[in-house]
């Protein structure tokens, strides 16, 4: 082949990869906004299942004033327990130290105990598929953000969105306690890191705060795998591949030097755990068996198709 020859190849090679390439990036651009619509788009379902109005969630390790918690989630969650009912659920997750016993003696409706330490999103996973709640919210066992704003949460979730998620960067959120610049910078970069594996920007991926309708918890966490804090990056990358719908509403947030969270090492984990989310996402892990969509009771919309 002559070296003119040659060159007239390799340039309609280039020009083809060029063509798919932008034709790709064309598509991905589709999907984001198709995606990002869906996400915003409020729909009318029918009531949640479930025997109590609310479900609060607490994973907990080594938590000494889990007493504390659990008293307080009750007294300022006094008005659903009286209208619909209130279930806190908490999860010892492997503390062997009294936490479960303390969390009962302060009136826990349900504790559940995991024989070994596996990491907040193992944790989280075990107490919603053990609650009973029409809506199912979690929070940290540490309070960083006031029991009552959950109330907003079960509003917006009984008026008909699939998930809510606090922002602590809603131009709303007020931050009563600053959290240390180590873990401010820290969470700054974890949420650049999570477009790595999500279509659509997320102002705080991280925020200890979210509720759902109690259908589409089960049918989140049923096909969750992350154990440790990437868990819920991989909640928001769920909401996105079964078309859910999420509203993120602002926040009141006081950070605590209770916190449990080692942010170097935790940050470390996180972003192998965001690579495993996008591995298990090409591999079709996530995949909805045909009619499970319908088992939940939801209509999942705008499914994306593995790897893409």
């Amino acid at each position: 082949m002559s070296r003119r020859r040659r060159r007239a190849v390799a340039a309609g090679a280039v020009a083809g990869a060029g063509v798919v390439a932008t034709r790709a990036a064309r598509a991905r651009t589709h999907r984001r906004g198709r995606i990002a619509h869906a996400m915003v788009t409020r729909r009318d379902r029918p009531a949640a299942p479930g025997t109590v109005r609310l479900t609060v969630v607490v994973p907990a390790y080594r938590e000494e004033r889990i007493g504390a918690t659990v008293e307080r989630l009750r007294h300022d969650l006094a008005k659903v327990a009286d209208d619909g009912g209130l279930e806190v659920v908490v999860v010892d997750d492997g503390s062997h130290d009294g936490t479960a016993e303390r969390a009962e003696a302060a009136g826990a409706d349900l504790v559940v105990r995991q024989p070994v330490n596996r990491g907040k999103g193992a944790a989280v996973r075990a107490g919603v598929l053990a609650s009973h709640g029409r809506t199912v919210a979690f929070t940290d066992a540490d309070l960083s953000y006031s029991p009552d704003q959950i109330l907003g949460l079960l509003e917006q979730v009984e008026d008909g969105w699939d998930v809510v998620v606090g922002s602590r960067r809603h131009t709303d959120t007020t931050t009563l306690v600053k959290a240390g610049r180590l873990r401010e910078i820290g969470g700054r970069v974890i949420n650049w890191l999570t477009t790595l594996v999500l279509l659509v920007h997320h102002r705080d991926t991280q925020c200890g705060l979210k509720a759902f309708r109690s259908d589409v918890a089960r049918l989140i966490f049923s096909h969750s795998h992350v154990d440790g804090f990437a868990f819920d990056v991989e909640v928001f990358h769920l909401v996105e591949r079964y078309g859910l719908s999420l509203a993120e509403v602002p926040v009141r947030v006081e950070n605590s030097n209770r916190s449990t969270v080692k942010v170097v090492r935790d940050a470390l984990r996180l972003v192998r755990d965001l690579f495993k989310i996008r591995a298990w996402d090409r591999l079709g892990v996530y995949d909805l068996a045909p009619g499970e969509s319908e088992v939940f009771g939801v209509t999942v919309a705008g499914v994306v198709p593995p790897g893409e």
